[in-house]
């Protein structure tokens, strides 16, 4: 039986009334609609565009495999024995071809085959709220919903007002990440983790980049020291770094022609393309939200367990992106695991856990134990709160550095291996309230700090945690060792 067909148990054969609609085909969408389905209750997804939605085919799958070759060459230029094998420039067709073939080459077939082996309709189209627990497709096709409407439709980039800049035809998140050649000048504007993971991969793909930042540096909402050692390297692979100045007009005359951006100071910078990376805006604007009171375009606010807060009577969620949480495809999978639990309990009737912060019921991870990998060179990977962070939300803390490169195991995991790790504990309650490191492969050490975070593992215990010897885990005994002192 076809995906698309509304035959599925519980669903009614021949009706459009479903247990469950939702609103987006992305992991989020997916997740929450294979979370109710096994709970028992019917469930539907509509999608306008690819099934897999915008990290399977423009965020976190394509750019991540354009940026594993530029660090795995980057490290081995640093491992004796392989230094002279490692000669040349990436090969960039390869790495494209490699990129495609992570991005499924554009093509949702296999995402559509699960969806049909986990019992989940699918509707293509574009679906907007018609009222409460209703939703039209393409303004036709009416689905009515018994117990829950999800909306996981995720967000988009944002393009500042900068005059020209619209007629100009910028790259943003989804050109950076798909484009079919390099770029022989790039300008990539933002400083955040698009400009810099994508600045990063072009630059050794052979393009010559410059990054410019209205701020004073990089990777403004994580720990300074992180902006600064990456910058150091963006600068060294010869990224052209344009911090503390602002875009005032952006200039193309033809389609397909150079592109000039003037900065604030009155200098002017000739590109082939110029990358949009200023941050994200919920893909709400055109669901019919001012049917059911909200405004269109906004964010939606939505309690732990993901229902829409300015909603009666519960039955509209807002899950990953669009409720502006935390914008991270592995927190939005979180959250859809959380309301899909939620959902099927409420639809049975069974007590929500509201009052357990860490409960089947309750996002809290969203607010407590959020991590994240910068895919850089070096990586960024931290958890929890910052230093600045802790202070601002009224803790008592101590922040503990080590030096990642004096461990044993980053020393031979690359010659001059340079890093930091830094860990902010809550001294009342002697638990780690975040955690921060810097390096190559530090992405691989964060989950161990997740649990530490989430876990609030006291202290006293985490120096019962011994990490093998030699690894560039032995910097949790560093830090330990130092916090004790």
């Amino acid at each position: 039986m076809a995906a698309t067909e509304a035959t599925r148990p519980g669903a009614g054969a021949g009706t459009d009334t479903y247990d469950v609609i939702v609103l987006g085909a992305g992991p989020v969408g997916e997740n929450v609609a294979e979370r109710v389905r096994a709970a028992g209750l019917s469930a539907v997804i509509v999608e306008s565009e690819l099934v897999g939605g915008e990290c399977s085919y423009w965020a976190c799958m394509p750019s991540k495999a354009l940026l594993r070759p530029v660090t795995a060459r980057s490290e081995a230029c640093r491992v004796p024995g392989l230094q002279d094998a490692v000669t040349g420039p990436l090969d960039a067709p390869a790495v494209l071809a490699h990129r495609d073939a992570f991005a499924s080459y554009w093509k949702d077939d296999g995402q559509v085959r699960w969806l049909d082996s986990a019992g989940i309709d699918l509707v293509r189209g574009a679906g907007r709220l018609a009222g409460p627990r209703r939703v039209t497709v393409d303004g036709g096709r009416v689905l009515t919903a018994r117990h829950a409407v999800a909306v996981c439709t995720g967000s988009r980039p944002m393009l500042p007002p900068i005059p020209g800049l619209d007629r100009a035809r910028p790259w943003t998140s989804r050109e950076a990440t798909s484009a079919k050649a390099v770029p022989g000048r790039l300008v990539v504007l933002g400083g955040g983790v698009v400009g810099v993971e994508m600045a990063t991969a072009w630059r050794a793909l052979g393009a010559s980049v410059t990054l410019v930042v209205r701020g004073d540096g990089l990777l403004p909402r994580m720990e300074p020291f992180a902006g600064h050692l990456v910058a150091e390297s963006l600068a060294e692979a010869g990224v052209f770094l344009r911090t503390g100045v602002e875009v005032r007009e952006v200039r193309r005359e033809a389609p397909g022609g150079p592109v000039t951006v003037v900065l604030d100071t009155a200098d002017e910078i000739v590109a082939d393309e110029l990358l949009v990376a200023t941050g994200r805006l919920p893909r709400t604007d055109d669901l019919g939200l001012e049917t059911v009171g909200l405004e269109p375009g906004s964010w939606l606010e939505a309690d732990d367990s993901c229902r829409v807060t300015e909603v009666t009577d519960g039955w509209l969620y807002a899950v990953g992106d669009v409720n502006h949480r935390a914008l991270l495809t592995h927190q939005g999978k979180y959250q859809a695991r959380i309301a899909g639990a939620a959902i099927a309990a409420r639809a049975r009737g069974v007590p929500i856990l509201e009052s357990d912060p860490w409960g089947a019921h309750a996002a809290t991870a969203d607010t407590r134990a959020v991590p994240q990998v910068v895919f850089s060179d070096p990586e960024v990977a931290s958890v929890g709160l910052t230093a600045a962070a802790a202070e601002r939300a009224g803790h008592r803390i101590r922040v503990v550095d080590q030096d990642l490169g004096a461990v044993a195991g980053a020393a031979l995991y690359a010659d001059g291996y340079r890093g930091r790790a830094r860990m902010v504990v809550d001294l009342d309650r002697e638990i780690l309230l975040g955690a921060t490191f810097v390096g190559p492969g530090v992405g691989e050490l964060l989950h161990s700090a997740t649990v530490a975070v989430a876990g609030e593992v006291p202290v006293e215990r985490l120096w019962h945690a011994v990490p093998s010897f030699p690894t560039i885990s032995e910097v949790w005994l560093r830090l330990l060792e130092a916090y004790r002192q």
